[in-house]
């Protein structure tokens, strides 16, 4: 079976979607399932995990699963994060599984010989398995937005509850969910950080030789305490995502729009990867979308952007693909992403018996659209030039199963709290071509995917 990227053939925009995200917005944010949850919406309809029946959480050099019966085991690692997981999956006490979690952008460490510059408190990944799985469906829905025959199919019930008890619970959270609350626009038109100085001393780096590409990154920190189920169904609205996602764990949330995965890989073998880079804004008039992707096609510094980074995605696929199936079956096509317009392209194979899923996240993460090229100068970069840890931002939101099926979404376009603060966060591909302020330009155009459509808190709401 392939694995499904391109999000055209299912309903990506409409009625019925819109009232599928209010519906499983209003599944977060009921208490019945506790605080830690994930809502991920793939070509199947949105997943609602809740209620942990496993935790996997992985640290700097350690990995502790700790099962609902309050049984917890830690290993120790040293330089191979993936396979750290890998092992403590297939140590869990159960014949089939799937979960649901995230990893960080310092995940890319463990793999880079990068772990001397993260925290030794630092969370890498969090995955837990669901004890609460179900799948909504959209098209299941009714026009008046109730449940038909088949809108919800339950995956894993709490031991507490039976299949048509939980299908009734999550029936009546439905009929009760709204239009979410206005939202307040973040301004993110300010370089707070500097973030075209920075841009300046990577391009001078880059023509040294240093590296060739690098994504630099800026953070907008949102002044109110944000309705993260909210804020969700209200960007989700307004969005048509590769992937979309509404994250609760260990004190860390976020809502997100992915525009593309990392990488997926299917239970018969297949590894992808989407490479996207090269952006114009989007939805500013029919007229100027046409022109600006007749733009994207046709700019040199674009066109040579892209092709860098589809060719440094061919090699890591083929580092975990049998020889000879590495393929780009597709390149520079169009991708509308909310407020911009990506150049893509899909390199795919077929995954080596000896690597596996977490071996191709090992090797593809972070992406190269996140990160740069080649990739472990790049990363240094980052480290270097960055003036604030990244979290979340440009690691994955990710679901996998023991069958061999993963799916790992690029952590951008997205709203993130921790502690009682929140913020924004986007970058942009800098070549020895770029200029800071066009770059700067670039995360104004992505932030707007997101920035315009955070709904506050209630008791911030005037």
């Amino acid at each position: 079976m392939s694995v499904v990227i391109e999000t055209s053939a299912r309903a990506n925009h409409g009625r019925h979607t819109d009232r599928a995200a209010q519906i499983v917005a209003a599944w977060a944010a009921a208490e019945d399932f506790g605080n830690d949850y994930v809502v991920y919406e793939g070509p199947g309809g949105w997943h609602f995990a809740a209620t942990p029946r496993a935790t996997v959480e992985l640290r700097k050099g350690s990995i502790t699963t700790v099962l609902r019966s309050g049984e917890s085991t830690t290993a120790t690692w040293t330089d191979d994060a993936s396979g750290a997981i890998a092992d403590a999956l297939d140590a869990l006490p159960f014949d089939e599984w799937q979960v649901f979690g995230w990893v960080g952008f310092d995940y890319c460490a463990a793999h880079h010989d990068l772990l001397d510059r993260v925290a030794d408190d630092a969370v890498l990944a969090v995955l837990m398995v669901p004890q609460t799985h179900v799948v909504l469906d959209p098209r299941g829905l009714a026009s008046d937005g109730g449940f038909r025959a088949g809108a919800v199919r339950v995956v894993a019930v709490p031991d507490s509850m039976e299949a048509a008890e939980l299908i009734a619970r999550l029936a009546e959270l439905a009929d009760g969910a709204v239009e979410p609350a206005v939202a307040r626009p973040v301004d993110v038109s300010e370089d707070v950080d500097d973030y075209r100085g920075r841009v300046a001393t990577a391009i001078d780096e880059i023509s040294r030789g240093e590296y060739q590409k690098v994504i630099m990154s800026r953070r907008v920190d949102v002044p109110f305490t944000v309705d993260m189920p909210a804020t969700y169904a209200r960007g989700r609205a307004n969005n048509n995502p590769a992937r979309s996602f509404l994250v609760s764990m260990d004190g860390m949330s976020a809502a997100g729009f992915s525009p593309e995965l990392v990488v997926a890989t299917s239970a018969d073998g297949e590894v992808v990867t989407e490479p996207l880079a090269g952006t114009r804004a989007l939805g500013v008039s029919d007229e100027h979308d046409r022109a600006a992707a007749a733009e994207l096609r046709s700019d040199a510094k674009e066109i040579a952007e892209h092709a860098m980074s589809v060719a440094a995605c061919f090699d890591e696929v083929a580092q975990v693909s049998l020889p000879g199936t590495t393929a780009v079956n597709e390149f520079m096509a169009i991708r509308e992403r909310g407020s911009v317009q990506h150049l893509a392209s899909t390199v795919r194979g077929e995954l080596a018996p000896d690597a596996g899923p977490w071996r191709a996240l090992a090797v593809i993460f972070p992406s190269i659209t996140a990160s740069g090229i080649p990739k472990q100068p790049a990363l240094d970069a980052i480290y270097r030039l960055e003036p604030d840890e990244r979290g979340l931002y440009s690691g994955a939101v990710l679901t996998a199963s023991s069958d061999g099926a993963m799916e790992a979404t690029l952590t951008l376009r997205t709203v993130f709290t921790t502690q009682g603060h929140s913020w924004l966060r986007a970058g942009a591909g800098i070549v020895e071509q770029s200029t800071p302020d066009r770059e700067f330009t670039e995360t104004v155009e992505k932030l707007s995917s997101v920035a315009p459509f955070v709904v506050p808190a209630p008791e911030e709401r005037q």
